[in-house]
C-alpha cells in the first residue's frame, strides 16, 4: 500500500541534505511502500517494503533517528516521529503523541524540526558510526 502524504513529508524532512548517505536513504524512501501500518490510538507504526532490493547504506548501519515534530489543533502537546534503519535500509516509521489521541485529521498537522533546526550532523554521525546507536 502507498505511504500517506504525512509519512512522505516526514521522510522528506528527516532525510534532507546534500550528503550521499542521505541521498541513498531518500532513494529508498522514493520506492518505499507500506507493508503494514498499525494505529495505536496515540500514533502509528508503518513498516516499509520495497518493490526491489534497495541499495543499503555503506557499512549497513542500524540506528533510530527523529528530529521532526508535529503540531495540530487536535494535539495539546504535539507529536514526534522516529525513523528506524536496519542494516542500512529504511525499516519503519513511528509517529507518536505525547499525551493525546492521534489526530483524526492528518491534514491539520504541521511539521517542524525540534529546536527549529534539522540535526543533520546527528543522523550523519549515526550513519557513519560503528554498531547500533539511537538518537531521538
Amino acid at each position: 500500500m502507498k505511504l500517506t502524504t504525512l509519512e512522505r513529508n516526514v521522510l522528506e524532512m528527516l532525510l534532507a541534505g546534500p550528503e550521499p548517505e542521505l541521498a541513498t536513504l531518500r532513494a529508498q524512501a522514493g520506492s518505499a511502500q507500506a507493508a503494514d501500518r498499525r494505529l495505536s490510538g496515540v500514533g502509528f507504526y508503518t513498516k516499509f517494503a520495497f518493490p526491489s532490493e534497495p541499495v543499503p547504506l555503506p557499512g549497513r548501519p542500524t540506528f533510530d533517528f527523529g528530529d521532526v515534530n508535529a503540531k495540530s489543533p487536535q494535539l495539546a502537546f504535539g507529536a514526534g516521529f522516529v525513523l528506524f534503519v536496519r542494516g542500512g535500509v529504511l525499516d519503519a516509521l513511528e509517529g507518536y503523541t505525547y499525551d493525546d489521541p492521534w489526530p483524526t485529521d492528518e491534514a491539520s498537522i504541521t511539521l517542524g524540526f525540534k529546536g527549529g533546526v534539522h540535526k543533520r550532523d546527528t543522523i550523519l554521525q549515526l550513519i557513519r558510526g560503528a554498531g547500533t546507536a539511537t538518537r531521538r
